[in-house]
């Protein structure tokens, strides 16, 4: 069975949860100091379910109640991301 995205205006991960998210035109900056950048629009990040409610903004950026949480520093802002779908489940291992 093939995963599906889901578009955040229809339904929401659960609190916590690590999912594939879609953030359009997302691009980094590859290792070196060359500059050189890469699109990479699928990314693993973590819902934080009213995240602001509790932690407050200390920049005033908070646009929303709602945050991703990435690994290291890829966090972004809850508006960033359009769709999102659960991870695969990993291989049965014998």
């Amino acid at each position: 069975m093939t995963a599906l995205w889901t578009p955040i205006a229809e339904r929401l991960p659960d609190d916590g949860t690590r999912v594939l998210c879609w953030i359009p035109d997302h691009r980094v900056y590859l290792p070196g100091k060359t500059g050189a950048m890469e699109s990479r629009p699928a990314v693993i990040l973590r819902f934080a379910h009213n995240y602001f409610v509790k932690n407050p903004s200390k920049t005033g950026r908070a646009t929303g109640q709602h945050f991703w949480l990435g690994e290291g520093t890829s966090n972004h802002f809850f508006e960033d991301v359009t769709h999102w779908m659960p991870l695969p489940e990993g291989p049965a291992i014998r």
